[in-house]
């Protein structure tokens, strides 16, 4: 993995560590509960940051203070997502974001046709709702969400069936997600045009894409599709490493 950064779009095209296979659960894979994970807490911020992403709507895990950022590039039909999710999601909290050494930034995108921007722009919709006053009932309506993908192939998550799926949510309300659809949908949808545009100015062309990036320094490196655990914990300690 390549620690120059000529330019965004050539980090993300030239980096690329070799690609995996594709819930949100934030429970460890052998199926126990893990409550500690689930009660992260999330933020959000208008920010840009210093590798050009606008924060705001993005949902943040970790502390604003961490030395590094993960940009995690998703969509919520993606079956290589649902796999990152279930099997590498959680280790790479416990072991990066708890200690305060990381934090990651969700950005999701709707590459998996009309229904996966329906599920962006209702993921838009849910952080908007909780974010300032219970930011971390994200977890339990991304949890959700995902949960819904099981063995289904995309076209799964139109609006009705996202909504009948956000009422299986205490925390997050489906009559004022229903409303946030209809009246901020325009909005929501060009935004998400824009972080699709950014993305694929960067050579992004399919979910899950990950940037490990180090502010200070201004070096990063790439990782795409379902990667095991250690793949990060090798991505993160090339970052920060001095001798590059």
């Amino acid at each position: 993995m390549s620690l120059d950064q000529p330019s965004r779009r050539a980090l993300l095209a030239g980096t690329v560590v070799a690609a995996g296979g594709g819930a949100y659960y934030l429970a460890r894979d052998d199926g126990s509960d893990d409550d500690h994970d689930r009660s992260l807490t999330l933020h959000a911020s208008d920010e840009t940051t210093s590798f050009g992403i606008d924060l705001t709507g993005k949902p943040i895990v970790g502390s604003p203070d961490a030395a590094l950022d993960i940009y995690y590039w998703t969509d919520f039909q993606c079956p290589f997502c649902e796999e990152f999710e279930r099997k590498t999601l959680p280790e790479l909290v416990r072991n990066h974001v708890e200690p305060g050494r990381v934090r990651i930034v969700f950005i999701p995108l709707p590459y998996f046709g009309s229904d996966s921007m329906t599920a962006t722009v209702a993921s838009r919709c849910a952080w908007a709702q909780v974010c300032d006053d219970d930011s971390s009932a994200y977890w339990n309506w991304h949890a959700a969400i995902f949960d819904e993908q099981g063995e289904k192939e995309s076209g799964w998550a139109d609006a009705d069936a996202l909504l009948e799926y956000t009422r299986s949510v205490d925390s997050v309300d489906a009559d004022d997600l229903e409303t946030c659809l209809e009246e901020r949908g325009d909005e929501f949808e060009s935004s998400i045009e824009d972080d699709a545009e950014q993305a694929r100015s960067f050579g992004i062309s399919g979910t899950p894409t990950f940037a490990v990036f180090d502010p200070e320094a201004e070096r990063a490196g790439t990782l795409v599709g379902a990667q095991p655990p250690e793949r990060f914990d090798e991505a993160i300690e090339r970052i920060q490493s001095t001798d590059g």
